[in-house]
């Protein structure tokens, strides 16, 4: 087995610049398929959503097929899973409606309803311009909520199901006393406790077994009462503000039914929304003996869910290709630090805003092919950002299995830093309470509980809260003021309060060096800048150029 490392000027002379610059062309944050749309400046998707599609799923010997390019040609996957996040989707494609969209429809079951329909991915999350990042407000609430960045979502993803593994085990082996002693037993949960450096444990609170009555026949009854920021079922479900999803997978279908009106019948969630366990192509586990996984919209390829006479509107390769893009799509950047940065990290620890923002997670056994460090560099950055990408891969080569060679990932332990994150709900008090269509001005039918935001590229994503209703760092952090019921939220919101504008200049100026990026601005060990090329920055601005990365590096997506 082969560690291989990316080296920037053995790819720039395997494939000459001149090809790496033709791989792909810069890039908004939605795209036209130029098979349908051609146009003079050559600006689009180079390959129509039929040829995306290919030998549809596939095994790792069928050419063409989502499974062979998965893992033979990754980067292109990578590469084609953000093509179809950005592909404006037509009509004729299956666009529109939703299932059992009609002229009336129940909006207190499906909040949905009352959105409007988005033609892509990126119509919600696109900025920075060709990013996944983030969006407006969309009327899923009467409220709305605010659609986020998706930047490192298979890295959340990752920590979450680990953690998971973590404190269930710790409640199995208290079951297991419990069941062999006949005594009461309990297991304290405990996240990321052997966590190194150590910074303590996410706690989960604790839950307790107890023997059935005299005489004991080696049953015991659990009492989940004391667990806190999950559900009893110990499941961490990192996706939506209230913790709703535990994959990228049901993410992605759910939401292409439910934002675009697209339907797919995807296998892997129907087995596991069955019962069954499945492990998709991205290495997920999705266990139906242990989770709710949620169904896709329709069940087999022939059904019609939505009645728009277009049946297997979301091939299962597309769904492949987008899991595999959004497990490794790119961690957010660090931007300049100087010292009230550094001073303003201090007092995040200080005002105890850590306690729930944790700043470091480690993932035991990374999933991920490839990492993109991000960082402010002014001397190789572009004039659009000042950002400088280094791409690494994160694979082994699997020799002696055809051609290409079959590369997995390496299954390396991986810090992901600057995440700020405890993956638990909490009650965040009324300045944050949700109303729900089901909710009057009387009914006390609120959401409270909301998951830990993810800190990592707050300093350009504007507006903040779940519903959007904050315009800027001051405003968010203040509303953490009437946080009711969750001391250490109010304390922190308190301590900013009450501290000195200097003070709270620096911990502004920390969180605004925690921002997002778009690839095709930001220049990187793939494609640097060029400052002298006629018209620059406009052109040799440098990109994060995953082409450069295939088999064939000639063969655009």
């Amino acid at each position: 087995m082969t560690r291989l490392r990316i080296n920037t000027s053995t790819f720039l002379t395997a494939v000459g610049l001149a090809g790496v610059l033709a791989v792909a062309s810069n890039a908004d944050a939605q795209l036209i398929d130029r098979t349908l749309l051609p146009n003079p400046a050559n600006e689009g998707i180079a390959k129509s959503l039929t040829q995306q599609i290919g030998a549809g799923r596939g095994d790792v010997n069928t050419v063409g097929s989502s499974i062979y390019i998965i893992k033979r040609d990754p980067a292109r996957s990578v590469r084609r899973g953000r093509q179809l996040f950005q592909r404006k989707f037509s009509v004729f494609q299956g666009l529109g409606p939703r299932t059992n969209d009609g002229a009336s429809g129940d909006i207190v079951t499906d909040g949905s309803l009352g959105a409007g329909i988005a033609d892509s991915c990126a119509g919600c999350h696109g900025r920075p311009r060709g990013s996944a990042g983030f969006g407006g407000d969309v009327a899923t609430r009467p409220d709305s909520r605010d659609a986020p960045h998706l930047f490192g979502l298979g890295l959340q993803e990752q920590l979450a199901d680990e953690i998971t593994a973590e404190i269930r085990a710790q409640a199995a082996t208290a079951k297991s006393q419990c069941q062999s002693t006949g005594q009461i037993t309990q297991a304290f949960l405990r996240g990321r406790n052997n966590e190194v450096p150590v910074i303590g444990w996410i706690d989960y609170g604790r839950v307790i077994y107890s023997p059935a009555a005299n005489p004991h026949n080696g049953t015991c009854t659990e009492n989940t009462s004391q667990v806190v920021g999950v559900n009893a079922d110990l499941r961490v479900r990192p996706f939506f503000a209230q913790g709703g999803t535990i994959s990228i997978r049901e993410f992605l279908v759910g939401a292409f039914n439910a934002e675009m009106g697209i339907e797919g019948a995807d296998p892997d969630l129907l087995a596991a929304a069955n019962g069954g366990v499945v492990t998709t192509p991205a290495g997920m586990v999705l266990d139906g003996t242990k989770d709710d996984i949620e169904a896709p919209p329709v069940s087999s390829t022939s059904e019609d869910g939505d009645g728009d006479g277009v049946t297997n509107e979301l091939d299962v390769a597309l769904v492949d290709h987008m899991e595999f893009y959004l497990l490794n799509y790119f961690k957010p950047a660090r931007g300049k630090i100087d010292n009230d940065v550094l001073a303003g990290e201090i007092m995040m620890g200080q005002f105890r805003c850590t306690n729930c923002h944790i700043k470091d997670l480690t993932i035991r056994k990374d999933r991920r092919i490839a990492d993109v460090e991000t960082a402010f560099n002014a001397t190789s950055g572009n004039p659009f950002n000042r950002l400088f990408a280094t791409a690494s891969l994160r694979l082994t080569e699997q020799a002696g299995s055809g051609s290409p060679s079959i590369k997995n990932p390496s299954l390396q332990s991986f810090v992901v830093r600057n995440i700020h994150t405890d993956f638990k709900r909490h009650n965040m008090g009324k300045n944050f309470n949700e109303r729900n269509y089901n909710s009057t001005s009387t009914s006390t039918n609120f959401q409270t509980l909301f998951m830990t935001e993810p800190l990592w590229g707050v300093g350009d994503s504007p507006p903040y809260g779940h519903d959007g209703r904050s315009g800027n760092l001051d405003d968010v952090i203040l509303r953490h003021n009437s946080s009711g019921a969750d001391g250490d939220a109010i304390i922190a919101g308190q301590a900013f309060a009450n501290t000195s504008e200097a003070v709270r200049i620096q911990v502004r100026k920390y969180l605004a060096s925690l921002v997002l990026f778009g690839p095709d601005d930001t220049a990187s060990n793939l494609s640097g800048t060029s400052p002298t090329d006629a018209n620059y920055p406009q052109f040799g601005h440098g990109s994060i150029r995953l082409g450069a990365l295939f088999n064939d590096p000639n063969d655009p997506e």
